[in-house]
């Protein structure tokens, strides 16, 4: 159990710098796109290497989103939907 807290706490630090970035570029673009998918692989690497299975996926999931909200509202200014000029 305190694997799995670990690594789903690992995964939403791991997105809040991600999070913050991602908040700072327009929209579906090019570097918006890669703020939200980069991640992705340094998280199933912590999974595999945990020797977790597939059952977790959807924690994981869920953590990483919830990291990419909590850093995009650490950027001063950001709220949902805004589009920076």
């Amino acid at each position: 159990m305190t694997t799995i807290i670990l690594l789903c706490m690992g995964a939403t630090i791991i997105n809040l710098p991600f999070g913050f970035y991602r908040a700072g570029v327009p929209k579906l673009s090019a570097r918006w796109f890669l703020a939200v998918h980069l991640p992705v692989p340094l998280i199933i690497l912590m999974r595999i290497g945990s020797g977790q299975g597939w059952t977790l996926v959807p924690a994981m999931f869920a953590f990483d989103i919830l990291g990419q909200i909590m850093g995009g509202r650490l950027r001063p200014g950001a709220r949902a939907g805004k589009t920076p000029e």
